[in-house]
């Protein structure tokens, strides 16, 4: 990565795992205007449904960590906590419609295996008794293999899941230390011949840009992953975001690497998984060629939400519960209050827990769909997109900030190609897929939201 290029376009803009990102949501958003989004939602598409839970707790708090995660509770909240999570799926049910069908379903964290897998196989049972499910769906779950046994490993097969990600963010033990995180409990060799006897499919997690990784240490740790041939490989890369979570402010200390080495990393891990023939999907995925995500990529069909990557096959409006549990929409997105006390008592009262929402205008509707197409598939092609939302190509550009002396000054960075029909992100223009992302955006226009950086 050219060193001007960094400089210039390692600014903080947004990483639109949503659009508009979630910062823009806002508290006017009512339960009531959540129930109406949720009945509207049945007329709209993706018709297929997929059920997030937001698990919150954690037996230890990671320093990186800037997800909704909270100190492990007493067994009274615990227990609260998880009527609660089936007394919310009995209020928000009802109200979609049985003719739909399950595509995915996944576990969030916090530590999603901080459950007993007795109580996520009950969780998963109240909505697949509820729904038919297409063939084969994916029901996902992040997984700390710092806490689980042989028998964790084994429940979790019996409770119904497909997909197990593991969130081993390094094999340097040092690195580990560092940023306070448990190391595995079993050898992950070991977790893996374990979950490959049941024909389980296994995602790595990695996360780069901590304390005490280098180019080199992190080199070491993807050879290491490739060894075990996971299904698909995860390279997140840290964001450092103290403002909004004050924990992060301990790695300060423990001195965080530049952003030339965080792109190194990046770089060399990106290397050593395309020559072991792992397949780069949107910014930070790679997979194997067989993998379905690899095959919408091709054909230009690769969807992303809050979960992460998935396909038009297993796309589908999300509808979440938990604290702080981000409901997707056609028209709205609605977020569950952040406070487990709040969440309980609301809950336990009859009253959808909403927090904040945002409904969104027609331009932002069909902003979301470019953006997303940018995000996933590097490309934009304003004609199908044309087709696909039933308006002319003028129009859809119109809906966002297009700009051809802005798209002139990527070009001649070679950041991307472009003509009257696409955009296209060159190799490496792709790390700051992001930057473009956000010249299309009408909202980053004079905006006052904080942003983490793309490397």
């Amino acid at each position: 990565m050219r060193q001007e290029l960094l400089d210039k376009y390692n600014t903080p803009v947004p990483r639109y795992t949503s659009y508009p990102p979630a910062n823009y949501f806002h508290e006017g958003f009512s339960s009531e205007q959540y129930k109406e989004a949720i009945c509207e939602s049945n007329r709209q598409t993706p018709q297929s449904i997929s059920f997030y839970f937001h698990i919150p707790f954690c037996l230890r708090l990671c320093h990186y960590c800037g997800c909704n995660s909270y100190a492990a509770p007493t067994q009274e909240i615990l227990q609260r906590y998880i009527k609660a999570l089936h007394k919310e799926m009995d209020m928000v049910v009802p109200l979609i419609s049985r003719e739909r069908k399950i595509s995915q379903i996944h576990y969030g964290g916090g530590t999603p295996t901080f459950l007993p897998a007795s109580d996520l196989e009950e969780l998963n049972q109240h909505v697949l008794h509820q729904f038919e499910t297409i063939d084969n769906p994916e029901i996902a779950i992040e997984c700390h293999p710092g806490w689980l046994k042989e028998n964790d490993w084994e429940q979790l097969i019996k409770a119904r899941f497909n997909r197990l990600s593991l969130g081993i963010q390094d094999f340097n033990l040092k690195v580990l230390e560092a940023v306070h995180r448990q190391a595995p409990l079993l050898p992950i060799e070991e977790v893996v011949t374990i979950l490959r006897s049941h024909g389980m499919q296994i995602n790595m997690d990695f996360l780069y840009g901590l304390p005490h990784q280098t180019e080199q240490s992190f080199a070491e740790t993807i050879q290491k992953a490739v060894a075990l041939q996971p299904d698909r490989l995860v390279t997140f890369s840290y964001a450092h975001v103290p403002w909004a979570f004050p924990r992060q402010k301990v790695l300060e200390k423990a001195g965080l690497p530049s952003s030339n080495e965080k792109s190194k990393m990046f770089e060399t891990a990106r290397k050593i998984l395309c020559e072991a023939d792992y397949q780069p999907i949107g910014l930070d995925h790679f997979v194997r060629k067989d993998d379905e995500l690899f095959t919408a990529l091709q054909s230009g069909q690769l969807h992303r939400n809050f979960q992460g990557y998935c396909t038009r096959r297993t796309t589908g409006q999300v509808y979440a519960f938990g604290v702080t549990g981000i409901s997707q929409l056609g028209t709205a997105y609605a977020q569950n209050t952040k406070d487990i006390l709040t969440y309980i008592e609301q809950v336990e009262a009859g009253v959808l827990p909403v927090a904040k929402g945002y409904s969104l205008n027609k331009d932002e509707q069909v902003t979301r769909e470019v953006i997303e197409m940018l995000m996933c598939n590097y490309r934009i092609d304003w004609l199908e997109l044309s087709q696909q939302l039933s308006l002319s190509v003028e129009e859809v550009k119109r809906a966002t900030a297009y700009d051809e002396k802005q798209l002139d000054i990527f070009a001649a960075d070679g950041l991307i190609t472009y003509d009257t029909n696409h955009i296209e992100m060159t190799t490496e223009g792709r790390l700051f897929v992001r930057n473009i992302a956000a010249s299309l955006d009408k909202l980053m226009i004079n905006t006052n939201k904080s942003f983490s950086k793309p490397v």
